[in-house]
């Protein structure tokens, strides 16, 4: 199983995926893409030796993955203060694979159904249902 954990910024959200992931799944090839390097270093000291960084990392990826998971700013053009490019996006909300997203409350879109929670509970539900549609499947 190959998964691709994105974020940006800090990379804070995408090693916390990371950690968990990496805790679950011990067996899971996880590659962290950051839109930055600092995002890519700090996923990296979540538990993964794979890293890659920019556009075409994101759209590389994005196709020979099995699994994308990230904040719900991956999948929208121009969040994290314009680090998502609409090339990112694309990539990323084109990919044939499950794309779990953690929604955050930075970016401006409000998801209807989602009450407030907290981002360790948003992770540890994503970890739960990656091992439902991916890893036991």
């Amino acid at each position: 199983m190959k998964i691709m954990v994105m974020d940006g910024q800090g990379g804070g959200v995408g090693r916390s995926l990371v950690e968990a992931l990496h805790a679950r799944y011990p067996e899971a090839e996880l590659i962290a893409v950051g839109t930055n390097a600092t995002a890519t270093a700090n996923m990296m000291k979540g538990g993964t030796a794979i890293g890659a960084t920019g556009e075409n990392a994101v759209v590389y990826n994005s196709a020979r993955v099995d699994a994308i998971v990230g904040p719900i700013g991956i999948v929208m053009a121009n969040a994290m203060l314009g680090e998502i490019t609409p090339r990112m996006a694309e990539a990323v909300a084109s990919s044939d694979v499950p794309i779990l997203l953690i929604p955050m409350s930075r970016c401006n879109a409000q998801i209807m159904g989602v009450g407030e929670r907290k981002l360790a509970e948003n992770i540890r539900e994503a970890v739960d249902r990656l091992g439902e549609i991916c890893i036991q499947a």
